[in-house]
């Protein structure tokens, strides 16, 4: 086992030269492997794909890292052993293949995670993504609620010239939001608790995870700015 060679190393995460599996890409078996941990990860939990150079790219499920495997894409890997995944039979030798799929592995190719961190680069908005970026919480009350209770508020409404933008749309209640209606803050008698932000693409890789690990989570700390509100928020302070 080797140190990770990513740019950006994350202290305590280790990672190990990628192997080939000498059967098919496709298990015909999973088993959820532990390393001695008692600890059993769903099918549905999801790798993360990082850049030869350790910039997140994006979230995918264990039979696109097989398959990454299979293809000799796979530079390293890092983080927890989510599985062992067991393929077919060589016919040569007559050995089954076993693919270990970690937490996060990093993938040959051209670096597209470098040139979406650039500055420029802005991440497409919708309503999780802007849900998830505010913790889910109302930015005018401060209530935290389920994705249902929650709506886009356009801190300068569309009518007044307002952008449908990430710098202009908060996290709402819909009680909130339905007191402002089409009025800028000021004039509802409402104060905004933080200011709306555009996330960089590696905040925009968390916001799209589902049941981040520890250790996905510290990879991605560790590529959010030094500055990022996202950092307050994680912590539960606003």
């Amino acid at each position: 086992m080797r140190s990770c060679t990513c740019k950006n190393r994350v202290k305590l995460l280790r990672c190990r030269p990628s192997g080939l599996p000498s059967g098919g890409p496709f298990p015909d078996r999973f088993a959820a492997a532990t390393d001695g941990q008692d600890v059993v990860y769903p099918l549905s939990q999801q790798v993360l794909r990082t850049d030869i150079a350790g910039q997140p790219l994006e979230w995918i499920d264990f039979q696109d890292a097989v398959r990454l495997y299979h293809l000799r894409q796979v530079a390293y890997a890092c983080g927890v052993t989510l599985y062992h995944v067991h393929g077919g039979y060589n016919a040569l030798t007559g050995h089954r293949s076993i693919v270990k799929v970690n937490s996060i592995i990093a993938t040959q190719g051209e670096h597209h995670g470098l040139l979406k961190a650039r500055n420029h680069y802005t991440p497409p908005l919708s309503n999780p993504a802007l849900f998830a970026r505010d913790a889910h919480l109302c930015l005018y009350c401060g209530g935290r609620f389920h994705a249902r209770d929650l709506s886009r508020d356009h801190v300068t409404p569309l009518s007044r010239g307002g952008l449908d933008s990430w710098k202009n749309v908060v996290t709402a209640c819909k009680r909130c939001n339905n007191h402002k209606a089409g009025q800028m803050p000021e004039a509802a008698n409402m104060t905004l608790l933080a200011v709306p932000f555009t996330p960089t693409h590696a905040e925009y890789v968390y916001l799209q995870g589902k049941r981040v690990l520890a250790d996905q989570m510290e990879f991605l700390l560790a590529h959010f700015p030094r500055h990022s509100p996202l950092h307050k928020r994680l912590a539960g302070l606003i």
